[in-house]
């Protein structure tokens, strides 16, 4: 087999592109002492990034808006809201997000 040397460079620089941002903070980071305005700051960062996932699922459809009145996933949405704040449970959640989507399915 032969290999080429202009995909071979390909494959070396996409994983020294790959690689330069995931090991670059943590090298950083390790050295310095984070303020805690800033730690409290980046505990925010999961929660945000969880809710620009979750609303762009729930309220957009093919790049548009979806409208409010036959939008069957944010409908849905509300019982798994609820039994995710009252139990913590991922299993639960889960079940009750997928029950709700199959009844409205079924019902609409």
């Amino acid at each position: 087999m032969e290999v080429r040397w202009s995909i071979l460079l390909i494959i070396i620089g996409a994983s020294i592109v790959t690689l330069i941002p995931r090991v670059l903070p943590l090298v950083v980071l390790s050295r310095i002492q984070i303020p805690e305005w800033g730690m409290r700051w980046l505990n925010y960062v999961p929660v945000a990034v969880m809710a620009a996932l979750v609303g762009q699922e729930l309220l957009m459809k093919n790049g548009e808006m979806s409208p409010l009145q036959s939008n069957l996933e944010l409908l849905a949405a509300l019982p798994t809201f609820i039994v995710a704040k009252l139990t913590r449970s991922l299993l639960g959640t889960v079940v009750v997000g997928i029950i709700s989507i199959m009844v409205l399915r079924f019902i609409f």
